[in-house]
């Protein structure tokens, strides 16, 4: 059975393919061996569903400034808001009600760190949508930035730390991602790209494969250092730490082959769709899995 087109055009805004991006909350208490407590797994699924909701809310905000700018694009101008199907002020309100129902469930994990992060987010995602994303290289920061305060709010609900090495692998590893964004967009649009998006008038397919480069080998050199240092920390003699790295170069290096071959400009269906990839991510989920909890 079809939704109603309300129905359809408010879930569509809320962009639900984008939640797999707040699984990062539970990265930092998976790898502290903490989600076999019930009471700490729940304050990880209440973070998810709290960062979901402020997400959603903000995409409605986002499509909302951005109606004009995506009538012109190929792919979101058939999005609900550009394409008439739902009002820009009734999106404003149901994205102030979805941010303001994500503080308050945040709030639910008994930590008030947990509400400031995901304030933090808002903010930043905020500042974002309305100047810093036309200011080159600083988009790609503040977008990456995203993707530590989700992680950062999920070792806060459950009150676990995060290594050096851990917070540098996130920022590479989602700094990979970001600008592999804006590298298949620019490949994508070609010559009107910087009417789309005004940063991609700025940059270069050469510069931009640089930071891919960079941003690669340092997710890849800080994961090794974050893996090599839990395995240290816990004192284990099996090798499914070491072992966890295999998976995780062999999908940098997949994705890298993605964005060459002209995807990549929608991440989330790239992941939701690649059966390699997501074959890598259970692969390494079993080997981290069996790292943190086989002694």
């Amino acid at each position: 059975m079809s939704r109603p087109p309300l129905a359809r055009a408010l879930w569509q805004t809320a962009r639900p393919l984008q939640w797999l991006k707040n699984l990062l909350v539970f990265a930092a208490p998976g790898a502290a061996g903490v989600l076999d407590d019930p009471s700490d797994m729940g304050k990880a699924v209440i973070t998810f569903v709290a960062c979901c909701l402020a997400s959603s809310g903000l995409y409605f905000w986002n499509d909302a400034l951005d109606v004009e700018s995506d009538r012109r694009h190929p792919a979101k101008r058939h999005r609900p808001i550009p394409a008439g199907q739902l009002g820009i002020t009734m999106a404003m309100v149901i994205g102030t009600g979805l941010i303001v129902a994500g503080l308050a469930l945040a709030g639910a994990t008994g930590r008030w760190q947990t509400v400031a992060i995901v304030g933090v987010y808002v903010v930043s995602t905020m500042a974002y949508t309305l100047s810093l994303k036309h200011v080159a290289v600083v988009d790609l920061v503040v977008v990456a930035s995203g993707f530590v305060l989700r992680a950062a709010a999920g070792a806060v609900a459950v009150d676990v730390g995060m290594s050096s090495w851990f917070v540098l692998c996130t920022v590479f590893g989602s700094l990979f991602i970001v600008t592999g964004k804006r590298y298949a967009e620019l490949r994508e649009i070609g010559d009107g790209a910087a009417e789309i998006r005004r940063t991609l008038g700025s940059y270069t397919p050469g510069y931009l494969r640089i930071v891919l480069t960079v941003a690669c080998g340092g997710a890849l050199l800080t994961y090794c250092q974050w893996a090599f240092e839990r395995k240290e920390m816990v004192g284990s003699d099996r090798p499914f730490y070491e072992l966890s790295i295999v998976p995780m170069l062999t999908a940098l290096l997949r994705y890298a082959l993605v964005l060459e071959n002209g995807k990549g400009a929608a991440p989330e269906e790239v992941f939701a769709n690649d059966r390699v990839l997501q074959l890598l991510g259970l692969c390494w989920v079993v080997l981290f899995g069996l790292a943190v909890y086989v002694r």
